[in-house]
């Protein structure tokens, strides 16, 4: 019996599972790095927004999907579902790899690296990538970081003295930037199980109970928490009062709507920690460049492993 497909669902599933574990606590890290809310119930907070956001998008707003599924073009389906499963493996192992450290890596990059390369893997007469998806992807990474960093400093400016209970006012804005992260990456995922059901003849699957499954794994992922990465990001990177890290939050917050607005594949690690950078206080170079060093590294970490493992499956 061929398992290739339903083993390629259980992935993609996996994928969801650690990116709400590892990323999507990143939306409350400077909440309770400055003390306006614990961790625990920073992540029950995140865990209700993500599936909120993950559902009310892949309802409403398809276009980061479909960016996604023209990303990669596969041909034999057979083949294709194997290099989807190396991508999906990848992608899980190098989430896993980045927690152990608690640095913040992005899935969506991963994700981007691993259909790639798994692709790749095909052959030239096999597999082909878009180049206006890539350059969608391209734009949305060189945006998130300069505007990250320019619009929580302009709001750390722009609140300095003139709100009264800032912490209050960050709850919200915590569950607004893990609403935004739901948006933004429930749409990713989904599009993957709308791709293996392509590949399966399944494309007559009811897309509701695809949603709801995509944004429940992702809230449960969040729910079970990515504390270290919460400590490097909200207590770590920068010190940060309420204010500050209201701003923070607010300002990646808009980077994220714009992008999603603009269906650009961004991500909520690179547009949060820009963010903390620009609204915070003393940044620490070391953690940042930690930081930076594993976003360089997660295009060709991920897309060479899932190469690897690509030809490994085929034989």
């Amino acid at each position: 019996m061929d398992i290739t497909v339903p083993l390629a669902r259980l992935l993609v599933l996996a994928v969801i599972f650690v990116n709400g574990w590892t990323d999507a606590p990143n939306a409350i890290a400077t909440a309770v790095g400055s003390g306006a809310l614990s961790f625990r119930r920073g992540v029950l907070i995140a865990a209700a927004c993500n599936f909120a956001g993950a559902a009310l998008a892949c309802l409403c707003f398809p276009a980061v999907a479909a960016t996604i599924v023209e990303l990669v073009a596969f041909g034999d389906p057979r083949a294709a579902v194997t290099a989807l499963n190396a991508a999906l493996m990848s992608i899980v192992l190098w989430a896993v790899a980045a927690w152990r450290f608690g640095l913040p890596t992005s899935e969506s990059h991963a994700l981007l690296a691993g259909l790639s390369g798994g692709a790749l893997a095909l052959g030239a007469g096999a597999a082909s990538l878009s180049a206006g998806a890539w350059l969608r992807a391209l734009v949305g990474l060189g945006l998130s970081l300069p505007a990250g960093v320019l619009a929580g400093r302009l709001l750390r400016r722009t609140l300095a003295g003139k709100l009264r209970r800032p912490a209050l006012w960050q709850t919200w804005a915590a569950a607004l930037t893990a609403l935004l992260h739901g948006v933004q990456d429930g749409q990713k995922f989904l599009a993957l199980l709308l791709l293996i059901n392509g590949m399966d003849g399944a494309a007559d699957a009811p897309r509701l109970t695809l949603v709801l499954l995509t944004a429940g794994v992702m809230a449960l992922g969040t729910a079970l928490g990515g504390k270290p990465i919460v400590e490097k990001v909200g207590s770590e990177l920068a010190n940060l009062s309420p204010a500050d890290g209201l701003a923070a939050d607010l300002g990646a917050g808009a980077v994220l709507l714009l992008c999603s607005a603009l269906g650009l594949p961004a991500s909520t690690t690179h547009a949060k920690v820009a963010a903390v950078c620009g609204a915070g206080r003393g940044t620490d170079r070391r953690v940042m460049g930690q930081m930076a060093g594993a976003w360089v590294l997660t295009f060709p970490a991920c897309g060479l492993m899932a190469f690897l493992l690509a030809k490994l499956m085929m034989g």
